[in-house]
């Protein structure tokens, strides 16, 4: 029985020892403004996570210690985990604001940048109806140009095909 009694008093110690150094971790990194995590609390400890979760006392000096604002040292504002948490949430509103910003530029830059490519490449409506009307106006007279050259040739066709008939019929009488 001795044996076990040794056994369970070197456990309690060591338990003891681990907790003193907890708790020395959570003064120190509330002192120095480190920061106050389990996971962190437990690295500078040298202690597993699962020992803080299971000691519920310990757990919550390490709640109340984040909760609670860090040790003014003289050189500023005292800031605390909360109001630090309600800066972050407004910077990601605002990041997700300007995201949005951002997205509606690039649209609105991209339709430009579409109409002005549609207007350069000929395909759209050209804003200049003077200069249309000028154009329809130009393409008028030369359709009327090469309907009269379309003509003049069908009649010279039609002479050449005649003289054509005319030395055929001569070849055939005389041959």
């Amino acid at each position: 029985m001795t044996t076990d009694n040794s056994m369970i008093e070197g456990r309690r110690a060591d338990s003891a020892r681990r907790r003193q150094r907890v708790i020395k971790a959570i003064n120190a990194a509330s002192t120095s403004g480190g920061e106050l995590s389990v996971s962190a609390i437990a690295r500078a400890a040298a202690v597993d996570r699962t020992f803080i979760y299971r000691h519920p006392d310990l757990l919550g000096q390490v709640r109340t210690a984040q909760s609670n604002p860090a040790a003014a040292d003289g050189t500023g504002p005292v800031v605390s985990r909360a109001s630090l948490q309600a800066d972050l949430a407004n910077a990601h509103g605002q990041i997700n604001r300007q995201a949005a910003r951002i997205r509606q530029l690039e649209n609105k830059l991209s339709e430009m940048l579409g109409e002005h490519a549609w207007r350069e490449s000929g395909l759209g409506a050209p804003a200049d109806i003077d200069q249309l009307q000028r154009r329809i106006t130009g393409l008028e007279q030369e359709v009327v140009m090469l309907k009269g050259r379309l003509e003049e040739q069908g009649q010279d066709l039609d002479a050449a095909r005649a003289a054509n008939r005319e030395l055929m019929s001569r070849l055939n009488r005389n041959g």
